[in-house]
C-alpha cells in the first residue's frame, strides 16, 4: 500500500530577503476607495465571446470530432444545394425552349379545329336553308 507524506517547501517558507516595509498597514480598503467607482461596463461580453470560451471546456478529441461532422454538414449541404440549383437551371431553360413553341403550336392547332368546326356548322345550316327552299319550291309547283 501506498503511504502519501507531504514535505513543506522551505523556501516557500522562508522569509524574503529586502527591507522590510513596516507602512504596509496603511491601505485603505474602506467603502469610499476609489475601486469601489470602477465598473465592468467598459467591456461587455456578447454571446459569439461566450461561445468561442466554451472551446476551453470541450477536449481537443471532442472539438475535432464536432468539427469534422459540422464540415461534412456543410459541404454536403453546399454540394447538394448547388446541385438542385444546377438542375433547376437546366429544367426551367428546357422548359422554356421546348415548352412555350409546343404550347403555342397546340394553341393554334385547337383554333384551327374550333374554325373547321364552324365552317362545318355553317355548312350544314346552309345546307339545311337552302334544302328546306328547294322543298318548299317543290311543294308549290303543281304536279304534272
Amino acid at each position: 500500500m501506498v503511504k502519501l507524506e507531504e514535505v513543506p517547501d522551505e523556501d516557500f517558507q522562508a522569509q524574503q530577503q529586502g527591507p522590510k516595509i513596516e507602512e504596509e498597514d496603511d491601505w485603505d480598503t474602506d467603502s469610499e476607495s476609489d475601486t469601489s467607482e470602477i465598473s465592468d461596463d467598459s467591456y461587455e461580453e456578447s454571446l459569439a465571446d461566450r461561445i468561442a470560451a466554451l472551446a476551453d471546456i470541450v477536449p481537443p478529441t471532442y472539438r475535432k470530432r464536432i468539427s469534422s461532422a459540422a464540415n461534412t454538414t456543410y459541404d454536403w449541404t453546399a454540394s447538394g444545394l448547388s446541385f438542385s440549383g444546377k438542375a433547376l437551371w437546366v429544367i426551367s431553360t428546357s422548359a422554356l425552349l421546348l415548352g412555350i413553341p409546343w404550347a403555342l403550336a397546340f394553341s393554334e392547332e385547337q383554333q384551327m379545329q374550333e374554325m373547321e368546326r364552324e365552317m362545318r356548322m355553317q355548312q350544314g345550316a346552309s345546307e339545311v336553308l337552302t334544302g328546306g327552299a328547294q322543298a318548299g319550291e317543290q311543294a308549290a309547283k303543281p304536279a304534272l
